[in-house]
């Protein structure tokens, strides 16, 4: 035992275990197929002039052997890194996007990398088509610069983006280097909208639309007698002078609204075509709820959406431009899904849970649960509008010739079912920016303030 080392957990064994040899890795830098073609030539020259005599093929072997060993002399030892970076996130339709890719060289070879980047349809890169090349030298590093225009809301992905470098002549590459996918939020644009006419109703705390009660507002109310209370700012000593007694002007408070903005997203049709193309009916929906959130929302009012699908997602109320960037972001996962419609019950209960002063339908008209969900509404005494999303440029495909006439049979059939809704108080009209719901609101309006026939 005299020199025998003894562990803690006794005599080491007579037979150890050979060590693991860990698995070969993947090499860093494989040759290219001009480094095979250069070797084959080179052997097949030496051989053919070895085996039949002829040094006049060693000779011409001679420069691919003398080129490709002072080509290989310098073999790069390190890859290559690189980093996808996104900008600027929360863009607008229409908006340039700038994506960089930042390859790094760290060895001391100059490489020249290449890079492929996919980006979605959505997305139109001003140079190439995703494809680029650029020489790095020692130790230093480069940006490759993604240029292009995002031209459709929604959230795009910008990648994969493939990443390889070249070495010594272009004799050795470098496995591709798989960047992971960056998004990047698309906001839509809203359409230009603005409304003067008030929001009858309105019982918030403060806000721009006149109320019924009483309160300090612009609206006059009525002249009444002084009561102990009333401010002196109020007197109207015209009329106090007159009736030899103290009289105050009363006014109408003024209070902010509960909107709620239904989505129709039953049904697409139409094609899009991006910003300035072609729009469908779930670019239209997007579009105009983005609109009408934006304008209720910075005048103070509190604006719910709700999806009318089988999602039935919803967006709690808020005001401000916290809350329309919220929606916005909200919008952006809007989509078809296929599955069966929530019931118009749930779309009541949603309603009615939070009395709004006006309800907004954004619907093509192209589903009977649709119809129905605002005859309900309708009958249930809501203050409600509708927002045709359609547009009279989204027709059928055409499948024969049959094709016309159907068409002409189906937009009679709509023009009726929108005249059936009109007589049921519910207002219908297309989506045309600025003062596009001023006639419906003012018809709301208008019914409000009608005297009321009690039997």
């Amino acid at each position: 035992m005299h020199g025998a080392t003894v562990g803690p957990f006794g005599p080491p064994p007579d037979n150890p275990a050979p060590p693991r040899v860990p698995a070969p890795e993947h090499p860093l830098w494989q040759p290219t197929t001009a480094l095979v073609r250069a070797g084959a030539v080179i052997a097949a020259c030496l051989l053919i002039g070895i085996v039949f005599g002829r040094p006049d093929l060693i000779v011409i072997a001679a420069p691919f052997v003398i080129g490709t060993g002072i080509a290989l002399a310098r073999r790069p030892r390190r890859p290559v890194t690189a980093r996808l970076r996104i900008e600027e996130d929360g863009l607008a339709e229409g908006a340039p996007l700038a994506a960089t890719v930042t390859v790094t060289n760290d060895d001391d070879t100059p490489i020249s990398t290449t890079v492929h980047a996919l980006v979605p349809r959505w997305i139109g890169l001003r140079h190439g088509a995703g494809r680029y090349i650029d020489h790095i030298g020692p130790g230093e590093s480069t940006g490759i610069r993604l240029h292009g225009t995002v031209r459709r809301w929604g959230t795009h992905v910008v990648g994969p983006v493939k990443v390889s470098a070249l070495a010594c002549d272009g004799l050795l590459r470098s496995p591709a280097h798989v960047l992971d996918p960056v998004s990047v939020r698309v906001y839509p644009i809203a359409d230009p909208f603005d409304s003067r006419q008030p929001l009858p109703g309105a019982n918030g705390m403060s806000g721009i639309h006149r109320s019924r009660r009483p309160g300090d507002g612009g609206e006059l109310a009525e002249v009444r007698q002084f009561r102990a209370g009333d401010r002196l700012r109020r007197i109207d000593w015209r009329v106090s002078l007159r009736q030899r007694q103290l009289h105050v002007n009363a006014t109408l408070s003024e209070r902010d609204a509960d909107v709620l903005v239904i989505m129709d997203v039953l049904h697409e049709a139409g094609e899009s075509g991006g910003i300035g193309g072609d729009t469908t009916v779930i670019d239209a929906t997007v579009r105009a709820a983005a609109a009408i959130t934006e304008h209720y929302t910075h005048q103070g009012d509190r604006v719910r959406i709700v999806e009318f699908g089988p999602r039935m997602r919803r967006l709690r109320a808020g005001s401000g431009r916290r809350h329309y960037r919220a929606a916005l972001d909200w919008l952006l996962d809007t989509r078809v899904v296929p599955g069966n419609a929530t019931s118009g019950e749930r779309l009541i209960r949603a309603a009615t849970r939070e009395r709004a002063a006006l309800i907004v339908m954004l619907t093509p008209l192209l589903d009977e649960r649709s119809t129905q969900a605002l005859a309900t509404l309708a009958r249930t005494g809501h203050k409600l509008i509708t927002v045709d999303t359609l547009g009279s440029r989204v027709l059928p495909p055409p499948r024969g010739v049959w094709t016309p006439l159907a068409t002409r049979l189906w937009r009679l059939e709509r023009a009726n079912t929108i005249g059936r809704l009109r007589e049921l108080g519910v207002g219908v009209e297309p989506w045309a920016g600025p003062g596009s719901l001023d006639l419906m609101l003012a018809d709301i309006a208008r019914v409000a303030r009608a005297p009321k026939v009690v039997r």
